[in-house]
Formats: C-alpha cells, sequence, structure tokens
C-alpha cells in the first residue's frame, strides 16, 4: 500500500504519505478504495485469515518489542515462500513502521525507510513484484501485502517487501489485497507503535504518520518451534 495499501505511508499500506508526486505502494485509504481498485468486486466467500494451528511464524523483533506473525502458505505459497526468503536474508533488519495510521493499518517493509529522507518512504521495494494470491479477509491482525493501484497494476501483484497489519477488521480491502498472515502475539507492541501517531516531532502527510526509527524492526527470524509441527 507508492505500494499501496496501492496499501503492508508517508510513503505506503495501504497509500503513502509523500507530497513527491512518485506512485506509492500503500493499503488503501482509510474508508476509500485504492486508486482504481474498486472494493466492491471482492470475490465471493474468501477465506477468513483466523488462527491455525500450524504455519511457520516469524518474530518482528522491533525497539518497542516483539510481534509474532503466524504465516498462511497454504493460502498463500508465493507470497510465503518471498517474504521467508527475505526473512533469512535478513532484508528486514534496520527497516521501520514507517505508516502507522490510528484505527487502519500500520506499514512497514521499504529499504527506503533506511535513508534519511522519510517521505520517500513507501516507494521502495526489493526490485520485483509477487503475483496476487487473493483469498482470505482482512480480519483484525491480518497481515497482507501493499501493492500499487489498480490502474497502473491490473494483475494486483503485490509489492515485493512492504507488509501491512490491519488494526481492525477492513473489509473494504477484501478482494484487493493478499492477505498472507496474521499476528498471533505481540498486540501490546503494536499499540505503543499506533501511540507514536501521537507525537508532535515526527513526519507526517495527512493522517498519515511516519515514526522513523522510533519504530525501528531490529531484526525478523522464523521461530524454529513452528517448523519442528
Amino acid at each position: 500500500m507508492r505500494a499501496v495499501l496501492a496499501p503492508i505511508v508517508l510513503a505506503a499500506l495501504v497509500t503513502t504519505a509523500c507530497a513527491a508526486p512518485a506512485r506509492s505502494n500503500r493499503s488503501a485509504e482509510e474508508g476509500a478504495a485504492p486508486a482504481g481498485a474498486p472494493v466492491t468486486t471482492a470475490p465471493a466467500k474468501p477465506k477468513p485469515a483466523a488462527a491455525v494451528a500450524r504455519g511457520p511464524r516469524v518474530v518482528l523483533e522491533t525497539v518497542l518489542g516483539p510481534i509474532t506473525i503466524r504465516l498462511r502458505p497454504d493460502d498463500a505459497p508465493k507470497t510465503c515462500e518471498n517474504f521467508l526468503k527475505l526473512v533469512s536474508q535478513g532484508f528486514y533488519a534496520g527497516l521501520t513502521v514507517h505508516r502507522v495510521v490510528p484505527g487502519f493499518v500500520i506499514q512497514g517493509g521499504d529499504p527506503n525507510s533506511k535513508n534519511d529522507n522519510p517521505f520517500d518512504d513507501g516507494q521502495g521495494g526489493p526490485g520485483f513484484t509477487v503475483p496476487a494470491e487473493v483469498k482470505l479477509k482482512h480480519i483484525k491482525g491480518a497481515v497482507a501485502m501493499a501493492r500499487m493501484p489498480d490502474v497502473v497494476n491490473r494483475t494486483r501483484a503485490s509489492n515485493g517487501s512492504q507488509f501491512y497489519i490491519a488494526l481492525r477488521e477492513l473489509q473494504q480491502l477484501d478482494g484487493g489485497y493478499t492477505v498472507f498472515g496474521e499476528v498471533v502475539s505481540g498486540w501490546e507492541t503494536i499499540d505503543k507503535i499506533v501511540a507514536l501517531a501521537d507525537r508532535k516531532d515526527i513526519a507526517r502527510t495527512n493522517e498519515n504518520a511516519n515514526p522513523a526509527k522510533l519504530a525501528l524492526i531490529k531484526r525478523a527470524y522464523v521461530d524454529s518451534t513452528s517448523l519442528a509441527k
């Protein structure tokens, strides 16, 4: 989501919050569909991203605490494979949660967030996209990939690295973005990240707050115990 959410703000989850004319990878705007992405065309009866007993877990270790997400490879195999590959390569270490919209989403995973310009966050990625795997619903805690809007992305391919976390059920995004996992622990950390949006000393564009290094992802790793099942 710049990657949109077409979100996973100031630069991007949903839309990037930058004054620059460049398009962003982002999730959709609160209460509105991503540019060119009609939310009324969701496929019939998408599967809910309910917690499941199996599936690898990935821990995002942030400066404010850990967030654990369980992946759904049965429903989004290509997306999960790519995410796990980036995690194994250390791709997310040193990146930030660059977009915070209270009551909507938090978004991260843009390599641009390593530089000192908060207004290009949400415009970057690893240099490739991932095919859309639109099946699961946006329940609270759903983890999904940001993407470019439909007007330039008819296939709804996902940004290669930017992801977002739904802070509540977001039915308006169902059928438009690839959900590939859900949060299973770490809501206290997420609440701390959301609270950063109230600070007056951070970059922001409209409702998109960018806490930058205050929401640094120190590293991401696979919980080995989740692979032993």
